[in-house]
């Protein structure tokens, strides 16, 4: 924690536009990235759980270059010159990643290769090689190859009369050279590697690889490698000179224009079908062993650069390696957490199957329960079926319950809640949701899910032209003795069972009249036409939640102006937003300690002398994706903390509707200080942002115990089921 130290100088004297003082956004996401590559290479994290983050580094990157090289690229051509605030143009940023991301993509495949392809094998996992099979392994491939793989095969010549085929995006495919032995020439094809296959082909039982030092468990070989070693049926009479894996990444942005759209669906779906067919390549991945000529072919036929190209050494597309965590071997993996039914509600549901019936008086214990006092769940810790599901269920059957509204921005297709809502509408109940068809990579669910409710009489909402909606919000309006009474829980992370056990959120249950209000009256601007400018309690964006976060720094500065103590506590995904980081470099100039826990993206530079010396920040990854957002101000001993679903990105506080909510309940906020000063004192998992943009990682000093945050919070959550 950096010792305050007040600064007699002002924003007059510094200039906090000074690009000096801003990390880019892409090279500051590579830097997060290579944090979840460190939990592949870390010796402390369980052996399967680092070939799950080694996926998780591959699909990332994917995106990455799926949205953001791709947008950068845009830019180059379209000879966009503007500077980031960090000073950097396009082709810079376009630069700089490609010398950041070569070594990092090269430490991925060689730590698989030769550090955890040899740890696998001493649990008795073995992806072996072809080339390393003996004769009966291969006759059973063989025979596997002619029966499952060869029919879904179709290989493509190219030559005059066929043109270079089509490659989809992040395909896996051979790139084959044969020669006709009557004529001498060479000819080139392309081969797709078959995705409604199994990636890595098992070998059966009894030729199952075994050492005398570890019994075999699972034995089989990477997909393309068998299809390599048969070619001669896809080629009859031709001789098989070469082939070579290569893989692409193409431009999958969408660019929907909301405003000429008469049907924002259907607009959506058109652009859909586009990016099945995907945009410009902007990257290939091949073996470092491609021959020159099949390099430069490939390369010439979908115009890229030597920049765009990454070579590895081994596999291609590790993102597959995620299918190893389906082995059932429970000793390499983190241990298996269950979320636990907060205590208030343990008599109402059963802790091991997370069942509750959906009896009226059971739902009235429920409500009751939110009545008597607000209620602040930490999700993966605590149950999301038995909270935020049960919400919703309840509400769906409860007779008292007069309307159900909400926002989906991503869901799952096992999801309780999308059947809730629909027998909700069965019941009579008005139900109103708006479902975000904009949230990338999620749009096809979301037009899915949006249909099946509208086809069950559920009132939906397409999203705002030209707003996403992220926010996470649901009310339920319920006829009770003294009136309309209406239940609101706003939320952190979408309302996704899958997610909610592996990322960390806050949710606020809370029947207070004010914020009851204020839902009702942002559903009315979702689903109406509105120009409210102004909530009771709620932060809303593009409101409002820019100009009062502002407000709230700026309380701390002039606090410490006044001689008292400022203190600001952030958590958030990422900060990107130049006006929010200037403000902060105010407040440490001011003397306001500040201490940010972000977990991806920071263009903010810490403990810079004369402007962010009072400036820490922490990044924590672990086996969790920190994806909560919590917002702490001293406010002079009057302790203010609020939780909501922006960031500090212009996206958030400019062009999508957020909401931030100020948490009452004193013992609430007391839970939440609490849960940002185990964060802060993270010495496992947390990572320290150097001023020279670095991160250092915490490990504990002096024979310490090493202090997991995560790990702290189940065992709270799991002291607080047993109490």
């Amino acid at each position: 924690m950096p010792k305050t130290k007040t600064k007699t100088q002002t924003k007059d004297k510094i200039n906090l536009d000074d690009a000096q003082y801003y990390f880019n956004r892409e090279l500051s996401w590579l830097e997060f990235n290579n944090r979840v590559l460190h939990e592949a290479l870390d010796e402390r994290t369980p052996l399967l759980e680092r070939l799950k983050f080694l996926a998780i580094f591959s699909n990332n990157l994917d995106e990455f270059f799926m949205v953001r090289v791709a947008g950068l690229k845009k830019q180059v051509e379209a000879k966009v010159n503007k500077l980031t605030p960090d000073g950097r143009t396009p082709t810079e940023q376009l630069d700089q990643i490609n010398q950041r991301l070569h070594p990092l993509v090269r430490q991925q495949h060689q730590h698989f290769q030769q550090i955890l392809r040899p740890l696998l094998a001493g649990e008795g996992i073995h992806l072996l090689d072809y080339i390393d099979l003996n004769q009966e392994q291969r006759i059973y491939l063989q025979n596997y190859f002619e029966q499952q793989i060869f029919p879904v095969l179709t290989p493509l010549a190219v030559d005059p009369s066929h043109p270079f085929p089509y490659i989809s995006n992040c395909s896996l495919n051979l790139a084959v050279v044969v020669v006709d032995p009557e004529t001498g020439a060479e000819h080139f094809a392309r081969i797709k590697v078959p995705k409604v296959l199994p990636r890595f082909v098992p070998l059966s039982e009894e030729l199952q690889f075994e050492s005398e030092n570890s019994p075999a468990f699972w034995t089989g070989v990477a997909l393309e490698q068998v299809i390599a070693h048969n070619l001669e049926p896809l080629f009859p009479g031709m001789k098989i000179q070469e082939y070579y894996p290569f893989r692409i990444t193409r431009d999958a942005d969408l660019s929907v224009q909301e405003d000429e759209a008469d049907d924002l669906l259907l607009a959506i779906e058109q652009e859909l079908r586009k990016r099945r067919i995907g945009g410009e390549v902007v990257r290939m991945e091949m073996q470092v062993n491609t021959s020159d000529l099949v390099r430069e072919m490939l390369m010439r036929e979908m115009r890229l650069a030597e920049i765009d190209v990454y070579e590895v050494e081994g596999l291609l597309g590790l993102g597959d390696l995620f299918s190893f965590m389906a082995l059932p071997l429970p000793e390499l993996k983190d241990l298996l957490w269950t979320p636990v039914v907060p205590a208030r509600l343990q008599r109402l549901s059963n802790p091991e199957t997370e069942s509750f019936p959906i009896e009226t008086e059971d739902a009235e214990e429920f409500f009751a329960t939110i009545r008597k006092q607000d209620l602040l769940v930490h999700h993966p810790y605590h149950s999301f079926a038995a909270t935020v599901e049960r919400l919703i269920t309840q509400a769906a059957h409860d007779p008292q319950v007069l309307a159900i509204k909400m926002t989906l921005y991503r869901t799952s297709g096992d999801s309780l809640i999308i059947n809730a809502l629909i027998a909700a509408a069965e019941n009579d109940k008005q139900v109103a949701v708006l479902v975000e068809l904009k949230a990338r990579f999620d749009e096809e669910n979301n037009i899915n899910w949006a249909r099946k409710l509208e086809n069950s009489g559920v009132h939906v909402v397409y999203g705002l032209v030209g707003l996403k909606t992220h926010t996470k919000i649901a009310m339920v309006v319920r006829r009770e003795s003294d009136g309309i009474r209406r239940y609101v829980h706003i939320g952190t992370g979408n309302y996704n069972p899958k997610t909610a056990k592996l990322y960390t959120d806050l949710g606020l249950l809370t029947c207070r009249p004010e914020l009851g209000a204020d839902l009702t009256d942002l559903f009315n601007y979702l689903t109406g036409y509105s120009r409210l400018r102004s909530y009771r309690k709620l932060l809303v964006a593009p409101v409002r939640l820019r100009s009062r976060m502002l407000e709230l720094i700026r309380r701390e500065i002039e606090h410490c102006r006044n001689g008292s103590h400022g203190r600001i506590v952030a958590k958030m995904n990422s900060l990107v937003d130049q006006e929010m980081i200037a403000a902060l470099y105010e407040a440490s100039l001011a003397g306001v300690q500040i201490d940010l826990i972000l977990r991806g993206i920071c263009c903010l530079r810490p403990g810079v002398e004369g402007v962010s010396e009072n400036i820490s920040v922490v990044s924590i990854v672990g086996r969790f994706l920190e994806h909560s957002r919590i917002f702490y101000f001293h406010n002079q001993g009057q302790d203010e903390v609020y939780l909501g679903s922006a960031d500090w990105m212009p996206r958030n506080l400019d062009r999508r509707v957020e909401a931030v909510t100020l948490v009452e309940d004193p013992a609430l906020v007391k839970d939440l200080q609490e849960i940002l000063g185990i964060m802060l004192a993270d010495n496992r998992q947390a990572w320290d942002l150097q001023p020279d943009g670095t991160y250092i990682q915490r490990h504990a000093e002096d024979n310490a115990r090493y202090q997991s945050c995560q790990v702290i919070f189940m065992a709270m959550a799991n002291a607080e089921s047993s109490a």
